[in-house]
């Protein structure tokens, strides 16, 4: 991004962009407002956590939501297409000894329509330059202490690729419907800035 466009509220950035896509006929206004209504439309954390509890409860989705996300959500009827293009999604899973953290350093590339609206915090460049640099140390912020030997991945986004964290199963959560193991699901553990 170049500095003269750092100054610019994203908005006003946004529209010069659609302006330019409109005008060289790339693509038309209507065509750009039926993709937002459609990326939109029922965008929320409780859809990732829907396929979180999917996954904590059937191994087979689980293999294959890790394997090929972009194939596997329709077992939940959720897709990432919607919009200009279909965007690849990889589902990364926390385990005892990895956690996993998303970020989008250049800008807040995010999956809108599995998380709901990105929080604030997201966006900030705050959090997006030190989550890289020090991610334990965020993450302590947040509330989330992990063991000495956790070892931290953090997953870039970008315009093609999106992310979404699968958190670790808790315990005592046997017998539990798929249901009740989405509710316990929060958008900051779907990010990885929690555990659930």
């Amino acid at each position: 991004m170049s500095g003269e466009h750092t100054s610019v509220p994203v908005a006003a950035r946004v529209r010069r962009l659609e302006e330019r896509l409109i005008e060289a006929g790339v693509v038309g206004e209507a065509q750009l407002d039926e993709a937002l209504a459609t990326m939109l439309t029922g965008a929320s954390p409780v859809n990732g956590a829907r396929i979180v509890a999917r996954a904590w409860t059937d191994p087979g989705f689980r293999e294959r939501l890790l394997a090929d996300a972009n194939a596997a959500l329709p077992e939940v009827g959720l897709s990432m297409a919607g919009g200009i293009q279909e965007q690849r999604l990889k589902v990364v899973e926390n385990t005892a000894a990895t956690h996993h953290v998303l970020v989008c350093t250049l800008c807040s590339c995010y999956p809108i329509g599995l998380l709901g609206p990105s929080p604030s915090w997201y966006k900030s460049e705050a959090y997006r330059s030190r989550v890289v640099r020090e991610p334990r140390a965020v993450l302590a912020e947040f509330g989330l202490e992990l063991p000495d030997g956790t070892a931290i991945t953090v997953w870039d986004s970008s315009a093609e690729s999106r992310y979404m964290v699968l958190p670790r199963r808790p315990e005592g959560t046997a017998g539990r419907s798929e249901a009740e193991l989405a509710a316990l699901v929060t958008r900051e553990g779907l990010i990885g800035t929690a555990a659930v």
